[in-house]
């Protein structure tokens, strides 16, 4: 539907498109909407390459859910999105509070802070976002998964459409390519999320447990499973609120300390997986 809709009105904005699987089809002959999904990027990656397009856009079967691709061929992935984005509003609308999900990069919450906008980490879920947007009166938020919700002139709901506009106006206005634009941002590690199946009569206990275990690390994270803060970098565990499954995400200044936090995490994981007897 993103293609259906999305197509004739970049044209009406002056955009020179290229177009890729634009014919709605319920079938999904191509691959499955997730613009999350490296593989499903694939030959949009190829296109933006082959014609030295300026960005490309994914957007998943309904139209709420962006994926982005630079200049450069490269994913610009949901908190990436969000910190281009909060930078924008926040020129204009200092201290503005702007909302991320407990898996965001930390290098989001940190530009924001940088930019005098209030950062806040909140629960995955978007209507759990949604329901804090209006509890803060937040102008933007945003999750991993390609929802970026605009209250700054706009309603507060998930269009990816919307949020196409709001990145071209960004690229409109400025000489630097999508990929230039957040090259001052710190280069981190961090890995994809990792989902641990667990059974649904267990999974919160699990987490609770592992939660004790890292108890005394100053700056733990209990607002969505747990986020354990190192001083290079964090490691997250959550459980799922729709499927018997354990969420994990890491991040790390190097890639030697990314593998060193999740081998710790993962080893207490383990651990008291099997104490449950799963």
């Amino acid at each position: 539907m993103g293609g259906f809709f999305a197509l004739p009105l970049l044209r009406r904005y002056g955009c020179r498109v290229a177009e890729l699987y634009c014919d709605p089809d319920g079938r999904f002959p191509n691959h499955f909407p997730d613009p999350t999904i490296p593989e499903n990027l694939r030959e949009l990656v190829r296109l933006v390459r082959d014609e030295k397009a300026d960005a490309g856009i994914a957007y998943d079967g309904d139209g709420d859910r962006i994926g982005v691709i630079t200049d450069r061929g490269d994913i610009l992935w949901g908190d990436e999105l969000l910190l281009l984005f909060a930078r924008q509003i926040l020129k204009k609308n200092p201290n503005a509070a702007i909302i991320g999900e407990v898996k965001c990069s930390q290098k989001l919450y940190d530009d924001i802070a940088r930019n005098n906008g209030r950062a806040i980490m909140w629960k995955a879920g978007h209507s759990l976002i949604k329901g804090k947007m209006k509890e803060e009166k937040a102008l933007l938020a945003g999750e991993m998964s390609g929802h970026i919700f605009f209250a700054d002139r706009y309603y507060g709901y998930d269009d990816a459409i919307y949020a196409s506009l709001r990145l071209l106006e960004i690229l409109s206005k400025t000489k630097m390519k999508l990929s230039g634009l957040l090259a001052d941002v710190p280069r981190t590690f961090s890995t994809p999320e990792i989902r641990v199946d667990c059974p649904d009569a267990i999974k919160f206990r699990v987490v609770d447990a592992v939660r004790e275990h890292f108890r005394t690390i100053p700056g733990i994270i209990e607002i969505d499973g747990v986020r354990i803060p190192f001083i290079d970098g964090w490691g997250l565990l959550r459980a799922s609120n729709t499927q018997p499954v354990l969420v994990l995400r890491f991040e790390a200044a190097t890639e030697e300390r990314l593998a060193a936090i999740r081998k710790d995490i993962e080893d207490v994981l383990d651990g008291i997986l099997k104490s449950f007897g799963s």
